[in-house]
This record gives C-alpha cells, structure tokens and sequence, in this order.
C-alpha cells in the first residue's frame, strides 16, 4: 500500500494570482476606492511573507481586517484554526465566501466573515481571537487598531500591514518628532516594532506611498490607578498643542495652568517638559493626580 501524504499546508489553498484579483473584481462589479482606503494586495510573496512574519500557528484564531477579495485570507487559513474576516463593503463580505469555495473548497469552514466597519463592531463572534494580522486601510489604520485592541484583550499578537509614515508613527520611542498620539496610545496595550517595508507594487491599484509590517506583542497594561480613558485623555491634551509645555499644554484638561503644574509635580514629571518627552507609564501617572472638583 502506498503511503498517504498530508499535502503542505500552502497545497490546500489556491492564492489569488493578478489576473484572478482583477478578474474577481470584474465578476463581483468592483471598483477599489479611495473613500475606503481599498488596495488589494496581488503578490503571493508578500501575503506569504506576512503569514510567516505573522507567526501565527494552527491553534491560532485570526481576526482579518478589510479582507477585500481574499489574498492575504486564502493565505491565513492553511495555517490558522480560523480566520474572522471583518469587511465594511457589502460587495466584498458577500463575494469572499465563495472565493474561498473556490480556492480552498477544504478549508471553508475555517472562515467566518462579519460585515462591518472595524472601528465599530461591538463584538467578533465565535472563539476569542489570539492574533490580528491584515492589510490595514491606510485612513483608519490607527483608530481599528486602538478599537481592537480594547475590545479583544485576548489578542496576543497583531501584525499589520500600513502606510510607512504611519507605522513609524505608531512605533517610535518617546523623544523623537515622529513620536505621539499613536505612539503612546499603542503603548498602552502592546510593545511596537517595524517588521519590514513593502513596496507599492504589490498592490492593485497602486498606492502613491509604500507600506510597512508593524508588529504588536500585547503587554500589561501599565499599573495605574487611572483608567484608560483619563489617560488618554492626558496624551490628547498633550500632544494637541505640542510645541507648548505640558504646563501650558494640560492648562484645559486640569482647569488652569497652576493645576496642571501641581499635578504634573505630584507625578514627578516636570512641568516644562513637553509631551514627547514621556512614556505613557509617566502618562498614566499625571492622569492619577487630576485636580478634583
């Protein structure tokens, strides 16, 4: 008897070439937009190198964000338990189940797609999710990925595919111009770090910018008696008017520059300091000693 072999996980799932990208899109009556940030990956080497990038693994439950016509999807499911594809174009969440169907008519059951804008949905049905891994629309990347991350502590790992600019944004340290809103407000649920750079060829249609892999690892949330909304609320004041000092800066969120200087010393963060200066465990701090009414 011969022996049977159990075919490579890569076997089992027929990717989307670039002709069957363009051809899907003629079938389904697609029109990629700007509106919705809409470029669809059309190299296999690059949703290949993502998955790897990714790390994920077969006891992985992947939720995939703006999934279009299912490059980086047919991707994902040799190699996860299951993909949760959340996508904000009725076009496209309707065509998706059916291009997995053909492409990879034994692995179908592993999706599940959600219709949806991302920054929104209130909850992703089925299994808790333990990673994120997409490619991300570039006009919302940042806030999909603060929503997420609050609505699913169970994700452990994310990795991204966004604008290059906006990947620096989200993984710069403090103290550097680049470092901000994004950069601290990540820093709250996860260590960032660049994972390579993508060209804009890759793409159909070609954006006018080129991408990078951002990498998420969830960490602690920092050990703080303030919650995260007042915490974040500190980052936007201080990073509204940055030039300004933190003194200056914080005047609104404490009431008067004279409260802001108090709370910011009862913190031990200098009050002429401006905000890319500080890490958001310091955040966290000055959030603690908001005067009180």
């Amino acid at each position: 008897m011969g022996v049977t072999q159990t075919p490579a996980p890569d076997d089992r799932s027929r990717l989307l070439t670039p002709a069957d990208v363009r051809a899907l899109a003629d079938r389904f009556g697609i029109r990629p937009t700007k509106t919705l940030g809409q470029n669809f990956v059309i190299d296999h080497g690059t949703v290949r190198r993502i998955v790897r990038v990714a790390g994920v693994t077969a006891e992985d439950v992947v939720v995939e964000v703006g999934p279009g016509l299912g490059s980086l999807t047919l991707a994902l499911l040799p190699h996860v338990r299951r993909v949760t594809a959340i996508e904000i174009d009725p076009a496209l969440a309707a065509a998706l189940p059916d291009t997995v169907a053909e492409h990879a008519p034994d692995l179908a059951d592993r999706l599940t797609v959600v219709p949806g804008d991302a920054m929104r949905v209130p909850e992703v049905p089925g299994p808790a999710p333990t990673a994120l891994v997409a490619n991300l629309p570039y006009n919302v990347s940042v806030p999909v990925l603060l929503h997420l991350l609050e609505l699913l502590p169970s994700l452990r790992r994310v990795l991204v595919m966004v604008q290059s600019e906006v990947a620096d944004r989200i993984t710069a340290p403090p103290g550097g111009r680049i470092y901000g809103v994004p950069s601290a407000k990540i820093a709250w649920y996860a260590q960032a770090r660049r994972a390579g750079a993508v060209g804009r060829n890759v793409f159909w249609p070609a954006p006018n910018v080129d991408s990078g892999l951002v990498e998420l690892i969830r960490r602690p949330q920092p050990a703080t008696t303030a919650d995260r909304a007042d915490v974040f609320r500190v980052i936007d004041a201080a990073f509204a008017q940055r030039r300004k000092t933190l003194r200056a800066a914080l005047a609104g969120w404490a009431g008067s520059a004279p409260a802001a200087e108090t709370a910011l010393r009862a913190a031990g963060v200098d009050p002429t300091a401006r905000g890319e200066s500080l890490d958001v465990t310091a955040f966290a701090a000055i959030a603690e000693h908001r005067p009180r009414d």
